[in-house]
């Protein structure tokens, strides 16, 4: 059993069939990419996985409990963390101010900034979103305004915020997305380092096969809504089928 379990998911718009008898398993501490050209279903899984959609049948389990139909202050509680396709962060606050954001979230999933009137707890908050931002190697700017950043900052700051919630399972849509190949590759070694240093489940959604087989331990293909194959990227390169969904290639 896998820390993320998909069962026999279906999900239909209209007379799309979205996705289509998915079922997938996700082991515990490894790096999980789902790939698969344009339209293959990948982002309406995601959504599942995280409860913002819920399937017309199947389940989606997460350490034993089902994530449908719970709100994001839940998936977070229960240990699930996303990032999205553009990161999510507030261009007019300093890249300190968006970290301690998640360090003064309520269990209700609110915020409230005056909420800690203790001068220890106060400390104690700002030090560890201080401690975050020299994990995420953003120490020196701290005192940035986050909207003149580059994106690949955006997103190693919106990383960072996730893991100040210490997740168990960190959820990618597209993390290199829009970004240069530079910002890509310090993703790639931030990714690399959080693996490295944590306890940490992590599924990628990605187009770049350069991130994919620089992370991924395994690989799930779809294609039209249903898993094709999942494997080793060893044996994911070159696959038939994998040839077939990219490029019209029969085996």
């Amino acid at each position: 059993m896998g820390i993320l379990e998909v069962k026999n998911v279906n999900k239909r718009f209209g007379g799309l069939q979205a996705l289509s008898d998915v079922n997938l398993s996700i082991a515990e501490n490894t790096v999980h990419a789902i790939i698969g050209p344009n339209g293959a279903g990948k982002s309406t899984l995601l959504n599942c996985l995280v409860g913002k959609l819920i399937p017309d049948t199947g389940s989606v389990m997460f350490d034993g409990q089902s994530v449908l139909g719970r709100a994001p202050y839940e998936i977070n509680q229960m240990g699930i963390s996303r990032v999205f396709q553009t990161p999510e962060i507030f261009g007019d606050l300093t890249v300190l101010e968006n970290m301690l954001i998640p360090c003064f979230a309520k269990r209700d999933g609110s915020f409230e900034m005056n909420a800690l009137t203790s001068v220890t707890s106060q400390k104690d908050v700002l030090a560890k979103a201080e401690h975050m931002l020299e994990e995420m190697n953003m120490a020196d700017k701290r005192h940035m305004h986050s909207a003149s950043m580059s994106r690949g900052d955006k997103r190693r700051l919106e990383i960072g915020m996730c893991l100040s919630q210490e997740p168990r399972l960190l959820l990618l849509d597209e993390p290199t997305a829009g970004m240069a190949r530079a910002d890509t590759n310090n993703t790639i070694d931030l990714l690399k380092q959080i693996k490295s240093e944590r306890d940490i489940t992590i599924a990628i959604i990605e187009h770049d096969m350069h991130v994919v087989f620089s992370l991924a331990e395994r690989i799930t293909v779809l294609a039209q809504g249903t898993p094709l194959v999942e494997d080793t990227p060893d044996k994911i390169k070159g696959h038939p089928k994998v040839r077939e969904a990219y490029l019209g290639e029969s085996a």
